[in-house]
């Protein structure tokens, strides 16, 4: 049986490296390689951690590409040191060198060159902004035939955002952080016929990363990936947290956890509501998670990242 083609988009948080770690258990996937975008993370730090997560699992055959996209908005600084945090954890500092290699091509430049080669076509997991994605489709528009669909944590559609006011003055509370770094690029994979399966706030606001779970993951420790889990959860338990990226990348795991629901959108490029997925009638089709079997989610991570 052919194994599903997934590239991977990540940005470099805390929550991004757990989502990799996910995929690369899923022994249905072919993981083709991983794109590093430098949205929620310092990209050096985010591009080694990634590298060493690789060569920790066993994949240093799977190369990573540095994107040099840049947003609109930036991140707050606080969310992005932690790609700094994550590279120095002792876990993934045991060798010297580090094998998994590091393309010369830039990360856009890369996704365009995998798109084209893939044998069949490939499911792009984003777990950032969709910047990379949008410059590659401007770069190459002919890879879109090669793009299967698009699983991306992102937006917000019925709750608000989680872009405070209080760190971004002039912004009414409506956007998600992975639109408002750049809602122009997002506007511009709206625009293509790409199916775009997206884990929006309503959902992963349900599913939060709780002491408990953690001390599971710690109780683990025997086994590395489930200890790094730990480690890198536990960096961010003081503040409230959630499977973001996880949830997210779950569902190739596991689709049956998930109840998807159709909705027309746009989003919202410019003035006080900038970074915002709307509903709109006549809007754009996407499907968004909409339930999650929450339990058969817990065991599912736990259970993978025991090996």
């Amino acid at each position: 049986m052919s194994k599903q083609l997934v590239l991977m988009d990540h940005d470099g948080g805390v929550d991004d490296y757990l989502a990799t770690m996910l995929l690369l258990t899923m022994d249905h996937v072919e993981l083709l390689g991983v794109v590093v975008t430098p949205a929620d993370c310092y990209v050096q730090p985010a591009v080694s951690a990634t590298r060493k997560i690789l060569d920790l699992m066993g994949f240093s055959h799977i190369p990573v590409a540095e994107s040099t996209v840049r947003g609109i908005n930036a991140f707050p600084y606080l969310y992005r040191r932690d790609s700094f945090v994550v590279d120095h954890l002792p876990i993934l500092n045991q060798n010297e060198t580090i094998k998994t290699r590091l393309v010369a091509e830039t990360g856009q430049d890369f996704m365009v060159k995998v798109l084209r080669e893939a044998t069949a076509p490939v499911t792009l997991m984003v777990t950032g902004p969709l910047t990379t994605v949008a410059t590659a489709l401007d770069q190459a528009p002919d890879i879109e035939e090669k793009i299967h669909k698009i699983v991306w944590m992102g937006g917000a559609l019925n709750v608000p955002g989680n872009v405070e006011k209080n760190w971004e003055p002039g912004q009414d509370g409506s956007a998600e952080w992975n639109v408002y770094w750049d809602a122009v690029s997002a506007a511009r994979v709206w625009e293509s016929q790409i199916e775009i399966i997206m884990c929006p706030l309503d959902l992963t606001n349900n599913v939060p990363v709780t002491s408990d779970l953690v001390q599971k993951m710690g109780k683990q420790r025997h086994y590395p990936i489930s200890d790094l889990a730990g480690q890198c959860y536990a960096l961010v338990i003081p503040q409230d947290y959630y499977f973001w990226d996880v949830l997210a990348t779950a569902y190739l795991g596991h689709p049956e956890f998930y109840q998807l629901r159709e909705w027309e959108t746009e989003i919202i490029t410019t003035g006080s509501s900038q970074g915002r997925t709307k509903v709109v009638s006549g809007g754009r089709k996407i499907y968004a998670m909409d339930q999650v079997d929450k339990e058969a989610f817990y065991a599912y991570i736990l259970q993978q990242w025991a090996r």
